[in-house]
Parts: structure tokens; sequence; C-alpha cells
């Protein structure tokens, strides 16, 4: 039923937002053409994509998969890539809730109140999902954030593979997602170098030829937009019109420093969340498509990273982040507002007491499961959606993360 409620809510708001949607898709659809023109057309497509046109910030895939639409008059291609990307917001959701599932097997977790979670954290995802992938149509974000979550899933089930794999999948849609590779650090050690080289080795896979064929390629990274005066950048003492050179490379940095200090804390699940945190306290622009990453991050916190039935997280990050655009006239407030919900979520992740799973004490250590939880006696479910039951009571019968 909460998958109902979820498809329900999903559909409300894609025809609300479809007929005024699109708004930056002729950027996924330039690219697309450009990118199966080989060498053929003007020369300033194939290879040469990047450096001919450094204002295509997406990755290849994402370049690969706008231009499958490609062959539908313009208008339908558009639809059809909206309607697709708003189903993969669902396909999270599912994801996130298995993930959840898997990671609490054996530690008496009521799966009832576990989709109680998800639905109400979905409540709050679905209207800025709809914003990236139908209002803006930034299929770059989309498979980039849909990756991730198969990233998470596989680190769930411990696959080292699966978690390069996609984690690289999403790098290559949007570079941006660089910032979630700590998630390959919530394996257990001797995974990480499996993991790492099929990560590498795929980004190395969809990025090398375009900087082998063209050097004028590195011209994309260096690619400029305006400092806007709603931006927490104007707090922190960044007052350049444009985006300053240190930006890119610090938004990366902190976003693995932080990443990779959750999964050392014990805390992986915050991963995601962290790195979107990142990107918006210290990126010039303030697109409100930038807060479904965030809403992804605080998604999986909420499911995954606590025990609460109530998923505050997720909707605090909506009302703040995509609430304030509407009720705050400022900018400068504004930008203080994304100051300050970073600043928050970012303590509150890391240094918060959270329950361990299977820990009623909040001790950190090895985690055990208890034989009962405040949240109730575990239940079989087969249910639709796929969630798996509780399972017998092990105690390493959780993720590797938890090893």
């Amino acid at each position: 039923m909460h998958l109902v409620l979820l498809t329900g809510w999903t559909v409300l708001w894609f025809l609300i937002v479809e007929p005024h949607g699109g708004f930056s898709w002729h950027y996924l659809r330039t690219g697309g053409e450009l990118i199966y023109q080989g060498s053929s057309g003007d020369g300033t497509g194939g290879l040469n994509l990047y450096a001919h046109h450094p204002e295509l910030q997406m990755g290849p895939i994402s370049f690969l998969t706008a231009g499958l639409f490609n062959p539908f008059p313009e208008a339908t291609g558009q639809f059809l890539a909206a309607a697709l990307m708003s189903a993969l917001g669902l396909v999270i959701l599912v994801l996130a809730g298995r993930s959840a599932a898997h990671h609490f097997l054996g530690t008496g977790t009521n799966h009832q109140r576990l989709r109680q979670r998800v639905l109400i954290a979905g409540l709050a995802f679905i209207p800025m999902w709809i914003e990236v992938a139908v209002r803006f149509g930034h299929l770059d974000d989309v498979l980039a954030l849909f990756f991730t979550a198969l990233a998470v899933r596989a680190v769930t089930r411990g696959n080292a593979a699966l978690t390069g794999v996609f984690l690289a999948l999403a790098m290559d849609s949007k570079p941006t997602a660089l910032a979630f590779v700590p998630l390959l650090l919530a394996l257990p050690r001797d995974k990480w170098l499996k993991a790492g080289l099929w990560c590498a080795g795929l980004v190395a896979v969809a990025w090398l030829p375009f900087f082998l064929g063209d050097a004028q390629s590195f011209a994309a990274a260096k690619f400029a937009i305006p400092n806007q005066p709603a931006s927490a950048l104007r707090w922190l003492g960044a007052d350049d019109p444009k985006t300053p050179g240190w930006v890119r490379p610090a938004q990366f940095a902190l976003g693995l420093v932080l990443g990779g200090l959750a999964v050392w804390r014990g805390r992986w699940a915050a991963v995601v969340l962290l790195g979107a945190n990142a990107r918006i306290v210290l990126d010039p622009s303030v697109y409100t498509y930038y807060t479904a990453s965030v809403l992804l991050g605080t998604l999986l916190w909420d499911v995954i990273g606590q025990r609460r039935l109530v998923p505050w997280w997720s909707w605090l990050a909506l009302l703040v982040l995509y609430g304030s655009v509407f009720a705050v006239p400022d900018d400068s407030a504004r930008g203080l507002i994304r100051l300050a919900f970073v600043a928050a979520s970012t303590a509150y992740v890391l240094l918060w007491p959270v329950r361990e799973r299977g820990d009623r004490g909040g001790r950190r250590g090895r985690r055990r499961p208890p034989a009962h939880t405040d949240e109730g006696p575990a239940e079989e479910v087969t249910g639709p959606g796929g969630w798996p039951g509780p399972g017998p009571t092990t105690p390493w019968a959780g993720p590797p993360a938890a090893r």
C-alpha cells in the first residue's frame, strides 16, 4: 500500500509540473545529438564535445542516454524522458526500503514501521524529485542519484564489484557524484581494492577518450557560472561575481572528507547527505533542483541511519531548503538558511548519539542484534515491493558495513 500511495503522489506531481517542465532539457538534447555525431558534422561533437561545449557539464552516460530520445519529436522526447525520470524516483524509494530492510536483518525490526518511514520520507522526497526530473529535466542528476541508490543497495548486500560499478556510473553521469565515493569504505576492508578498481576503471573508460581525443576538453572543468546573491558562498566570504577557482576542488574535497568521517564514525548511511551538503554550501548557484540530492541523502539517513518512525530530516530539508525559496524574499537570508541547514544536519549525523543496529544503549563497537527492539516484534514480509523478512537472528546477518 505504501508503494501505491507513493505512485499516486508521483503521478499527481508529474501532472502538475509537466506542462511547464523541461527547463534545461535542451542541454541534454543538444549533448545527445553531439555525442552521437562522431567524426561527422562540424567536428564539435563526438570526442570533441567537451572541448567545444564546456557549458555542457553533464557526463557522457547522460548524453548517451539522452540521445536515445532524439529520434522522437522534441516535445514527445521530452515527455517520455520526464516520465522515465519520474519513474526512477519510485525505484529509488523501493531501493532505499530494500536497503534498509537488508541492513536491519536479524535485529527484530518491525518492517511495517519501516514501510511507514519510507512512506513518510517519500512524501517529502517526491516533490523535489519531480523538480529535478520534470521541471528542469536534468537527466544527469537523475542518473547520478539513481546509480548512487543502486550503489547503496550493493553496499548492504556486500557486493564490491557492483558498488564500484554503480558509483562509477554515477560519476560518468555527473562528476559531482565523486562526493559519494566514500560509500566504498562502507564495505569490508578486504573488498576495498576490488570495488575501487571497478570504480576507477569504469570512470577511466568513460572519461579518458574525451581528454585523450582533445586536450581542450579540460576547459570544461574551468567553466564558471555566476555567484548568486542567495548562495551560501556569500556568507563564507566569496564575493566574486563568478565561480571562484577553488570552489570545485573544495566541494569534492569537503564531500570526500565528510563522507570518510561518516564511515569512520559508523554512519555510512549519511555519506550521500554529507556529499550533497558539500555541494550546496560551496556552490555559487542556488537552483532548486540541487535540493533533490539533499533529499536523497535525508531519505537514506532517515530509513537506514536511524530508527525513528518519523523521518523528520527529510521534511526539515524540504521545508527549509525548498520552502524558503517561496517564503523568504531576501537573497542573503536564503543563503544564511542554506548554510545553517548544512551546518546543523552535518553536525547531527556526525556527532549526535545514534543507537547502533542491535545496540539499545547507543554504545559504539561490535554491533549485536538484540532479542527485541522498541520497534516491536519482527514480522515476516513477502508482500508488494518484494521486501525481505527479518530472517534468522544471527550476529552478522546485517550488511558488511556493520562488520
